[in-house]
């Protein structure tokens, strides 16, 4: 009932004698918690915070900061999106890598040629990145002063990293169009330069209404609001600035590299034309 009475219990002492408690021991009143948390098998105390900065950065100050106080042997784990991002974030280029092969070597079997993937992947990727990755440098430096663009302007993060690999194969059948069509028109006996100009013009019309209606079938995702809003915000606005931006500069970057690159299927096409029309001897 009370504190005091421990110290009347007896316990065996020397010579198998029972001695009070209260001889050998005292009372000391201390705080202890109320429940002893364990996570990943370990003792633990959990922190929750709001971060007014990118999670990363502010992970990543949490990391350095503990580095510094913490004494040896303990360490900091997480929960929730920050162990999402922590145990993902560092996937994201080498699946960014594996589907950038995998397009290419799809696109080399389909075209029996290493140049016209590489003139399509190397005409459309990096510009859509470049629009993709626009959006998370418009947000002001100081997040306490509110800009204009805040609501368009998202962080690298574990959604936005999903948006951009699926931004690989959107954007590259832009390119695919515009090939394509390119070697068929050279094929039929026109020069490189007048079948890729050709080829643009007339893929136009295919390239403007897909990306259009990827652009259309996303945007929806940039105006969520309530939970969760966050990351299919960030999925929304990568696809959509990267379709857009990556749309309008694949138009002119994919013909200058088909030049550079491309291979001359019209001297083919004559190579192989004696060989079809040579009449066969008669008996």
């Amino acid at each position: 009932m009370t504190p005091e009475q421990l110290l009347d219990i007896h316990v065996t002492g020397p010579d198998g004698k029972l001695v009070s408690l209260a001889t050998i021991a005292t009372l000391r009143d201390s705080v202890a918690p109320r429940a002893l948390n364990r996570f990943q098998q370990l003792n633990s105390v959990k922190l929750s915070g709001v971060a007014v900065r990118p999670l990363d950065q502010a992970l990543r100050f949490l990391e350095d900061e503990a580095a510094k106080i913490l004494p040896q042997g303990y360490k900091i784990d997480y929960t929730g999106e920050s162990r999402q991002l922590r145990s993902e974030g560092n996937r994201f280029l080498p699946a960014f890598l594996l589907a950038i092969v995998l397009i290419f070597l799809v696109l080399a079997a389909q075209f029996n040629s290493f140049r016209d993937p590489f003139v399509i992947l190397a005409g459309s990727v990096p510009l859509a990145m470049f629009g993709a990755l626009l959006m998370t440098f418009l947000k002001m430096p100081n997040p306490n002063m509110h800009f204009f663009t805040d609501g368009w302007t998202t962080t690298l993060n574990v959604y936005s990293q999903v948006g951009l690999v699926t931004l690989v194969g959107l954007i590259a059948k832009n390119g695919i169009l515009i090939v394509e069509f390119a070697n068929r028109l050279q094929e039929e006996g026109q020069a490189k330069i007048d079948a890729v100009r050709n080829a643009a013009m007339t893929r136009l019309r295919p390239v403007l209404m897909t990306s259009v209606a990827t652009v259309c079938g996303h945007f929806p995702l940039t105006l969520v609001t309530g939970p969760g809003a966050k990351a299919r915000n960030s999925i929304g606005l990568v696809l959509v600035a990267g379709m857009a931006v990556g749309t309008i500069f694949t138009l002119f970057f994919v013909p200058a590299i088909y030049l550079l690159v491309a291979k001359d299927h019209r001297a083919d096409a004559t190579e192989r034309l004696p060989v079809a029309a040579a009449p066969e001897p008669s008996a």
